[in-house]
């Protein structure tokens, strides 16, 4: 039996068709209110830097936009809300297309905004902590301009938009998220993060032993603001990804921060993970991989 608020959460598909024709084929069947979208669509730039541009169009144009919209003309009024937000290996570059397909009513683009479902509000927020990696449109300081070890500033690597280099000098991720909520009551609120909580079982990264001169890295890379964002504020539910070994090491995709439920769709494995949950049984949440 399909449940009232029956919701899905994936996250971190990379551009991998079969995770996304899962996906699709999951929604089909079941038919959920709501689908949410974590970030880490495409396939990741690093791979092939020349050829960024090239390697998101293709995903969404190939791949998504064809899939939702065939799900979009089958379904009908069952058609589900659809909530994305990009993740930090996706070019920021790809926003306008993200929009065009919001324009089309495929999803809602919510980065930096919130927009409601049904009596709920659902917030997006994309930016995570600088990282050892090349690519730095979704990278911003935490809660200071501190840099852990290994790890590039925001304001360096490779921006696909120029003046995001600027940007990434002005603010932090703190900062955002005080001006993203102001004093709302966030009680019945979803957040969709791409960066996981720092020190939860969420952002544990395989890290165990090594070092970068000579100083131990720190095995958990989440976010400290989004972690004191969720211990101050109390969200209904966040929803995470970014780390994907995260859940193997620790045994747990999912944590709870006070009255906040924290999942995370993270998985370093070939399958998609797909958290099935809903909005007024949040304890029954389920994580299944197809």
């Amino acid at each position: 039996m399909i449940q009232c608020k029956h919701c899905f959460f994936v996250s971190d598909l990379h551009g991998k068709v079969a995770r996304f024709r899962r996906l699709f084929a999951a929604i089909r069947r079941e038919r959920p209110i709501a689908v949410f979208l974590g970030g880490d669509l495409f396939v990741s730039p690093l791979q092939s830097l020349a050829d960024v541009k090239k390697a998101g169009r293709d995903t969404l144009q190939d791949v998504i936009n064809p899939g939702f919209k065939r799900l979009k003309r089958d379904l009908g009024v069952g058609y589900p809300r659809v909530f994305v937000i990009l993740g930090n290996d996706d070019g920021r570059m790809r926003e306008a297309e993200l929009e065009a397909g919001e324009r089309e009513r495929l999803w809602d683009y919510v980065h930096a905004k919130h927009v409601p479902l049904n009596d709920y509000r659902v917030y997006g927020y994309t930016y995570v902590p600088p990282t050892p990696f090349f690519l730095k449109d979704w990278e911003r300081y935490d809660v200071s301009k501190f840099v852990d070890p290994g790890c590039i500033p925001p304001e360096e690597g490779w921006h696909s938009i120029e003046e995001l280099k600027t940007e990434a000098q002005r603010t932090t991720i703190q900062d955002d998220l005080d001006r993203l909520v102001g004093k709302e009551d966030l009680s019945r609120s979803i957040f969709l993060f791409h960066a996981p909580p720092y020190r939860t079982a969420l952002d544990r990264a395989a890290l165990d032993g090594k070092a970068f001169d000579h100083a131990p890295l720190d095995v958990h890379v989440g976010s400290i603001a989004i972690k004191r964002f969720i211990e101050a504020r109390q969200p209904l539910l966040t929803l995470h990804g970014h780390v994907h070994e995260s859940p193997r090491i620790t045994g747990s995709w999912k944590e709870c921060i006070g009255r906040t439920y924290a999942f995370s769709a993270a998985h370093d494995g070939p399958e998609l993970a797909l958290i099935r949950f809903d909005l007024d049984y949040l304890d029954r949440a389920s994580r299944v991989l197809l």
